[in-house]
């Protein structure tokens, strides 16, 4: 380990500033790699080149495990902790193993949330880095997205001046793009709710026209989700080819307007060919760590790349991803989305569960971070704990119908008692689980992990029967209907007027044939976040449908999904400094 643990655990910053770093060279040749294979970003981070996937072609896959969770408190319940911890513990085991993650957006870093980099002794390094800039591809998501924005806003402009033949000698056609079906907003990485609507245009004549429009968090960019789940420089041209960014002015048959008809697309690609390259850093107990793309885990599928994970598997014998929020979002979209992309067969999910958030499920107290949490969540109460299962139960049930052994990781507080833990793990073996372990990562990194990477290793060679829930040649309204049903729990579907219109339309331009990926909140199974443990007997609505065309994917709305969060009265950035050359208050 690159640090000597301490009782009490330091805060997350300091454990990661006492940590000896290896140089990324190292991490990277203890896994057959070479520095011609690195772009170099300094010394301790690096991209791999896409070409080390043919080099290491002929090389066994590894296991490959998907960490998820239950429904979490707002405080999240630690699945990045747990994938890192998982992944050091597999190292004391004398496994070579490797994680792959997502790039946390700058918004939530300096919003309410903090960082991302895993925490306590399960940690991502250098995590000043792994929280901020990193090597730039959130900029570069950034500018190739606002590119497109611009383009669209200067083919209106000077469509309204000149005419057919003008545009014909300069070998291009009007587009007669409609100002108000433009789906295409700006973005900008960072938390700011007066950006949601915006005017734009204002000013003189040349400035114009004035159209209303928004911005969303770089990480709901399309493009973000594109990033994730390209196969390479090829693809990721093809799909950015074919972002939809709204439809012409024909009243009765208007046609979808896409990047390539404005121009654009090739220019948005170069912007990202540095971009598609995976980020290598590295964990507290020097395992190599793949960092990269951070796609919304609600209007996008919440999973870090395809490629990071293809070339993962090559080089260890357990790779350790992680999906966004629970069982019912990020896993069953790492499943339905992530897996058909890549062709990579899952082996096992950890299923990571906290005593504080069963109790929130069983009926507790309102959690709300930045707030002291009430005495139910930091005393013994079986009672409350036990009914709060039901979610811990449906969520295995969920892993369970994609055919793949689950392992349920009981992710300890210090205010837990044994009790609570057992009926936890007896919960867990009642609803199908392979095992339910208790896990002590966050205080004692890979070694208070040993025992679930033990359960993990036996889970991983049991036999399964990997499947997708739906068949993406199935009517729209069938793969929306088996997720309401077999995932959120509900009794059927309603659908709005407009989505009943958005249904019609995307089946007659032929975009049906693509996985649904449902926006939709993660603070509880169904769509209603106040609804905590296991709601049933409800209808699931649908109020609009979107395509991300190039991203391959419909997204509908169960409810309202913001894509532009906002800042909090006390956000994270007012304890952030630089002191005699170092940061603070990073956490």
């Amino acid at each position: 380990m690159s640090i000597e643990k301490k009782k009490p655990v330091p805060s997350d910053l300091d454990i990661a500033q006492a940590a000896h770093l290896r140089p990324i060279i190292e991490i990277a040749t203890a896994v057959g790699l070479e520095e011609d294979d690195l772009e170099l970003y300094g010394k301790y981070k690096a991209k791999v080149h896409l070409d080390v996937r043919d080099k290491l072609q002929t090389r066994p896959n590894a296991k490959y495990i998907d960490v998820t969770a239950i429904t979490p408190t707002p405080l999240g319940e630690g699945k990045t902790t747990t994938t890192v911890g998982l992944t050091q513990a597999l190292g004391t085991l004398g496994h070579k193993a490797i994680c792959a993650i997502r790039q946390p957006s700058m918004g939530p870093t300096f919003g309410i949330k903090g960082g991302a980099a895993g925490g306590g002794y399960s940690q991502i390094i250098p995590m000043e880095d792994f929280n901020l800039h990193l090597t730039g591809d959130i900029h570069a998501v950034s500018v190739a997205h606002n590119l497109c924005a611009a383009a669209i806003d200067a083919r209106i402009y000077h469509e309204s001046r000149w005419s057919d033949a003008f545009f014909e000698r300069q070998g291009l056609r009007k587009l007669h793009i409609d100002p108000y079906s433009v789906t295409w907003n700006r973005v900008v990485d960072m938390n700011d709710r007066a950006l949601r609507n915006v005017l734009i245009g204002l000013g003189d004549k040349g400035d114009g026209p004035v159209r209303q429009a928004g911005f969303d968090i770089t990480v709901a960019s399309e493009l973000m989700a594109i990033l994730a789940l390209t196969t390479g420089l090829e693809d990721m041209r093809a799909r950015i080819g074919r972002i939809v960014i709204g439809t012409d002015d024909s009243i009765r048959n208007p046609k979808p307007i896409t990047a390539d008809d404005l121009g654009v697309a090739g220019a948005m690609t170069v912007l990202l060919k540095d971009a598609i390259m995976p980020n290598l850093l590295q964990t507290l107990e020097e395992q190599p760590a793949f960092v990269h793309a951070g796609p919304f885990a609600n209007i996008a599928h919440g999973n870090s790349s395809v490629i990071a994970d293809q070339i993962g598997v090559k080089m260890a014998d357990f790779l350790v991803t992680e999906s966004g929020f629970g069982a019912d979002i990020g896993m069953e979209k790492f499943f339905d989305i992530k897996c058909r992309a890549s062709g990579l067969v899952p082996d096992t999910v950890v299923l990571v569960a906290t005593v504080r958030a069963l109790k929130m499920h069983g009926g507790g107290p309102k959690v709300i971070a930045g707030r002291d949490l009430d005495r139910a969540y930091t005393e013994e109460n079986l009672e409350l704990l036990r009914a709060g299962c039901a979610n811990l139960e449906a969520h295995i049930r969920i892993a369970r119908k994609f055919g793949i052994p689950v392992v349920v990781a009981i992710n300890a507080f210090n205010t837990d008692t044994p009790a609570e833990w057992e009926a936890v793990r007896e919960a867990a073996l009642r609803a199908g689980a392979f095992d339910a372990v208790v896990t002590q990562h966050w205080a004692d990194g890979g070694e208070g992990a040993a025992a679930l990477a033990e359960a993990v290793v036996k889970a991983t060679a049991e036999p399964s029967d990997f499947r997708f829930l739906y068949d993406v040649e199935q009517p729209i309204k069938e793969k929306i209907e088996t997720l309401a049903r077999e995932v959120y729990g509900a009794d059927g579907v309603d659908y709005s007027p407009e989505a009943e219109a958005k249904i019609k339309l995307y089946t007659n331009l032929g975009y049906d044939k693509t996985p649904i990926c449902m926006a939709k909140t993660h603070l509880s199974l169904s769509h209603e976040p106040a609804w905590k443990g296991v709601p049933t007997g409800y209808t699931f609505p649908i109020r609009d449908i979107r395509a991300s065309v190039g991203a391959g994917f419909l997204y509908p709305l169960a409810g309202e999904m913001r894509t532009m969060p906002g800042l909090p009265s006390t956000p994270a950035f007012m304890n952030i400094d630089l002191v005699n050359g170092e940061i603070v208050g990073l956490s």
